[in-house]
């Protein structure tokens, strides 16, 4: 079954962007350096937040079913920049839970996170005028 989400985004000056994503809304901006107001994360901060969050999240779900518990779980994403695109993202995970109950967790998790499965098999991007 296929299910549609849906995010606006609108211009709100300068570099901003005001996003409505469902009930909640967020500025998006660019640093001051590059001629932004810096009233929000930039755009690819907002992409590697939903990367880290999304993988978050699909570990907790995992553990929940495996009945591991991962105390102060953390993930963390860093990626490196080859012109207008990343080149390369990392996720790092760091947690109490032991080394060994993260890695067996991993593979369930990546078959559920949808940001992970997007970035790995990018979908077809139409840009439509209306």
């Amino acid at each position: 079954m296929s299910a549609a989400r849906r995010v606006s985004a609108r211009w709100d000056g300068d570099l901003r962007a005001v996003v409505d994503a469902g009930r909640f809304r967020l500025v998006v901006d660019e640093p001051e350096s590059i001629g932004g107001t810096d009233r929000g994360p930039q755009p690819t901060d907002v992409l590697l937040a939903a990367l880290a969050s999304c993988f978050a999240i699909a570990m907790a779900h995992v553990a929940r079913k495996h009945g591991a518990v991962l105390p102060d779980l953390r993930v963390t994403t860093t990626a490196t920049y080859d012109g207008p695109r990343f080149a390369a993202i990392t996720m790092s995970l760091d947690s109490t839970a032991s080394r060994a109950a993260l890695e067996e967790l991993i593979p369930d998790a990546q078959r559920v996170c949808y940001v992970t499965n997007t970035l790995r098999r990018p979908p077809e991007i139409t840009i439509n005028v209306e």
